[in-house]
């Protein structure tokens, strides 16, 4: 093997299955989310001939460098993952709604005295009932009015105690579709158990009741009332499709992590030598929303029991993912799990639960993991390993390479600017060798005038790390090594931030040669060089590279925007007319930060408290 992502021989080893696509590029960049009822026959058609193709899906497949897909048993789960992954990551290439539409949802709001069965596009956890989300807001309002005839559920929205409430029913009450709860002419407990019935026929109990109405479409229809049979048949359809169980959104909106295991025995070589070859799927919900996943490959040098590598697969990944959820649904019951929950609980600062669900969502959720482990680690065994590599692979060789006890999380940072003009600063992460996007950081320099990158880093490092010891949570998880872009005096500089701050963390230099391309590692006061065909080499430059765009990126917004006039324009309270007037006062920026409050309060169109904002602005404490 070399490593290569061969894409006509992965299409070959696609499943004829539904199910989400993930297109990638050479960064690891996600271009595009797309959804499939037959993943081989979808995915084929981007790969075939160029002809009736718009330009912009040609410019995409000619920067798809690898793919990955997640298999779903119904298209229209698919439809909604797809929909979960393009908000999580919006990807270059797919549209992107501007008013962020969301899928609707039944709600039954078993909180209220006389519930009400509506729709919704947003989850709460309010005491009420939700199912979905679903695909079309017509079948849902379809479904609410036929469930509201079957079992007499009020359809108002007035705030009923139990006692009878002024004027006349509405026309439901009158055409017998209501017994007017808003009067007091139905009792509470028998009004619940009629919603308890309605509750039944959601969860998906619909047999008897589709029964019924077939038999009225056939009856219809033989009477020649074809418009009735018309109405009826599609009723049968908006019941199917509204219940059909799909299981990407959890109704509880928990933060939970699903994990499945699919293990191989491979016994080749020497046949006194077993192997056991895994692939570990971890499943991420958040908000109670299917919104990614990862998958891991494993090997353990024995035959051992399934349990025990999920066992030692959590202790491995648990130990350095900086975000802990609180519960884990596992396929089977772990050794220890006790010892486990107290571990987690521990990392975490909160209890956390492991649950192996027996039925329901939760249940079917578990299985898909494991069904997606499983087609891994049949189909998908050196696409597994390649990724493996050039990811943790990656990692590892970095981590020996150093001598540290960990690399998992790795921040990068760099300065951009144009002679010294509007300075920026980027921080990006990689976690386990991927890019974590949503841990990226940006800074726009305020106490540096002139082209000084190394106060510049200084700044950039000093704000990054107070913030963590502030309690904030956006920069809470601290990294378990930090490469700078440059040699020996970013460095340096990153070395004396830590060292004031009593932090010790690893720091190493991505130092570059006279062309510009990575050549080695500067750490312990000493180049180390990196063999330019490791995985570890590749990491490196993808990081280097990494930080470099998303300095520049933010740099070119701020231009884009007219936004570099000046660093003045970043402070509270400080308009056109402020800036201008201090600008006048002064000179340049670096005299304003110079200045005292008095000083500053002297400047046209400025007062003592405006003055005081800016003073802290540049000096981060109080002016008293």
């Amino acid at each position: 093997m070399d490593g290569q992502f061969i894409i006509e021989e992965e299409l070959k080893k696609l499943p004829d299955s539904p199910g989400v696509y993930i297109m990638r590029n050479a960064r690891d960049e996600i271009l595009y989310v797309g959804k499939a009822v037959n993943l081989k026959n979808r995915m084929r058609q981007y790969f075939q001939s160029t002809r009736n193709k718009s330009p912009k899906i040609v410019r995409m497949v000619s920067q798809i460098d690898h793919f990955e897909y997640i298999v779903t048993d119904s298209e229209l789960e698919a439809l909604v993952l797809e929909s979960n992954l393009i908000k999580e990551n919006r990807p270059k290439y797919n549209t992107m709604l501007k008013d962020d539409k969301t899928y609707p949802y039944i709600r039954v709001t078993l909180e209220e005295m006389y519930p009400r069965i509506i729709m919704v596009r947003s989850m709460k956890k309010d005491g009420s009932k939700y199912y979905g989300p679903y695909p079309t807001a017509g079948a849902v309002h379809d479904m609410i009015e036929l469930t509201r005839k079957l079992y007499k559920i009020r359809s108002c929205s007035r705030r009923l105690d139990g006692s009878p409430s002024g004027g006349r029913p509405c026309l439901n009450y009158h055409i017998g579709q209501c017994d007017a709860p808003c009067r007091g002419c139905t009792d509470p407990e028998a009004y619940r158990e009629r919603v308890r019935k309605a509750v039944s026929f959601l969860d998906g109990n619909t047999e008897e009741e589709i029964r019924i109405l077939t038999e009225k479409m056939q009856q219809a229809s033989e009477e020649m009332r074809f418009e009735e049979a018309a109405e009826t048949r599609d009723l049968i359809e908006s019941i199917r499709v509204v219940t059909e169980r799909q299981k990407i959104t959890v109704s509880d909106g928990d933060d939970r992590d699903v994990i499945a295991l699919a293990a191989d025995m491979q016994k080749e070589g020497n046949a006194s030598l077993s192997e056991t070859e895994a692939v570990a799927q971890v499943y991420f919900v958040r908000g109670g929303k299917l919104i990614g996943r990862e998958h891991f490959f494993l090997t353990a040098e024995d035959a051992k029991n399934p349990a025990e590598i999920l066992r030692s697969f959590l202790l491995q990944y648990y130990a350095g993912t900086p975000f802990i959820p609180r519960e884990l649904m596992l396929e089977s019951e772990v050794p220890d799990r006790e010892l486990l929950e107290e571990w987690l609980s521990k990392r975490r600062g909160g209890k956390v639960s492991i649950r192996v669900p027996k039925r329901g969502m939760k249940e079917k959720l578990v299985e898909m993991a494991k069904e997606n482990a499983e087609n891994a680690l049949s189909r998908d065994r050196e696409r597994m390993q390649r990724e493996e590599r050039r990811t943790s692979g990656a990692v590892r060789e970095i981590r020996e390479l150093l001598g540290v006890a960990c690399a998992d999380r790795m921040e990068a940072y760099d300065i951009s600017n144009i002679s010294g003009f509007e300075s920026v600063g980027s921080m990006v992460v990689y976690d386990r060798g991927r890019p974590k996007r949503t841990d990226y950081r940006k800074f726009r320099i305020r106490t540096v005038t002139g082209p000084d990158d190394y106060a510049s880093m200084r700044e950039v490092l000093t704000r990054r790390f107070r913030r963590a010891e502030e309690g904030d949570q956006g920069f809470s998880a601290l990294p378990d090594l930090i490469l700078m872009d440059g040699g020996r005096g970013q460095v340096h500089i990153a070395e004396q931030v830590l060292e004031e701050l009593d932090l010790k963390i690893p720091v190493a230099g991505m130092v570059k040669d006279d062309y510009h391309r990575t050549r080695g590692l500067w750490y312990a006061e000493k180049e180390i060089p990196v063999s330019r065909q490791s995985e570890g080499f590749k990491l490196i430059t993808r990081i280097q590279d990494e930080a470099h765009r998303f300095a520049i990126e933010y740099h070119r917004l701020l231009r884009s925007k007219g936004q570099v006039r000046s660093v003045l324009d970043d402070i509270d309270g400080i308009g056109s007319a402020r800036r201008k007037g201090l600008l006048r006062a002064f000179g340049s920026t670096e005299a304003v930060r110079n200045a005292s409050v008095e000083e500053l309060a002297q400047a046209p169109a400025m007062n003592r408290r405006a003055a005081e904002q800016v003073w802290q602005y540049f000096h981060g404490e109080s002016s008293s």
